[in-house]
C-alpha cells in the first residue's frame, strides 16, 4: 500500500478520493452486514455512523431504523458530498442528515443516540480513547456502540501481516488486536463488552453499551 493509498484511505480527496470512497461502498458492505448482525437494530432507533464515507452504512441503517433517523458525520468533506450523494433520498425524507465532524468533537448533545457505528475508520482516529469518550457522551443510557473492521493486529491474514510489517510508515494509523479492543470498549466505561473474531476472513467485531442512569 503506497503512501498515495494510506492517505486516500484516511481523508478520501478529489477525484481519487471520489472512487476510492465509490470503492469503499462496495467492498466494506459484506464486513457491515456481519459487525451489524450482532446488535439488534430497532425501527424507531436514532443511529450516528462516525467516519461514514461513501455512506452505504448509513443507507443499510437507514433501511433498518424505518421509523428512527441516522446521522452520518466524516472530516472529509468529499466523502460528506459522496455520502450525501448516496443518501439523497432519506436525506429527501429527513431519515437521514449527513454532517462534517470529526470523531473527537462530535456536534451532538449528550445522551442523543440509540447507536453509534464506525466501520472500517477507528484505525484512522487521531486519538482512540478521547474518539471513544465522544461517542459515549452522545449515546443515550444503555445505548450501544458498535466498532467493525477487516483488519486487525494478530488475525493472521495476509493484509493483517502486510500492515503490521509497514505499521510506522502508515502515517496516522494504529492497529490494534482483539485484546486491545476490549480494553479500548472497558476504559471508555462500555458495560457488556463482546468482541467477535471471524478469523478465516481476519474480521473483528467489538459491541458495548453504555451504563443505564
Amino acid at each position: 500500500m503506497g503512501e498515495g493509498e494510506v492517505s486516500q484511505c484516511q481523508k478520501p480527496h478529489g477525484w481519487l478520493g471520489r472512487l476510492t470512497l465509490w470503492n469503499m461502498n462496495s467492498r466494506h458492505s459484506k464486513v457491515t452486514d456481519w459487525g451489524l448482525s450482532h446488535v439488534a437494530i430497532e425501527a424507531h432507533d436514532t443511529i450516528l455512523d462516525v467516519g461514514c464515507g461513501g455512506g452505504r452504512t448509513v443507507d443499510k441503517l437507514a433501511g433498518v431504523a424505518t421509523r428512527g433517523k441516522v446521522f452520518g458525520v466524516d472530516y472529509s468533506p468529499e466523502s460528506v458530498a459522496v455520502a450525501t450523494k448516496t443518501n439523497r433520498r432519506w436525506i429527501e425524507m429527513d431519515r437521514v442528515e449527513i454532517r462534517e465532524a470529526s470523531v473527537s468533537a462530535l456536534p451532538f448533545a449528550e445522551n442523543t443516540f440509540d447507536l453509534v457505528t464506525a466501520v472500517e475508520t477507528h484505525f484512522w482516529w487521531p486519538d482512540l480513547p478521547r474518539g471513544m469518550s465522544e461517542i459515549i457522551r452522545v449515546l443515550k443510557p444503555g445505548g450501544r456502540v458498535v466498532i467493525i473492521a477487516e483488519l486487525y493486529k494478530g488475525s493472521g491474514t495476509k493484509m493483517a501481516k502486510l500492515a503490521e510489517q509497514y505499521e510506522d510508515r502508515l502515517k496516522g494509523m494504529k492497529l490494534l488486536d482483539a485484546n486491545d479492543h476490549r480494553v479500548l470498549f472497558a476504559d471508555a466505561g462500555c458495560v457488556g463488552v463482546q468482541i467477535i473474531e471471524k478469523r478465516d476472513k481476519g474480521w473483528i467485531c467489538g459491541v458495548g453499551t453504555k451504563p443505564s442512569a
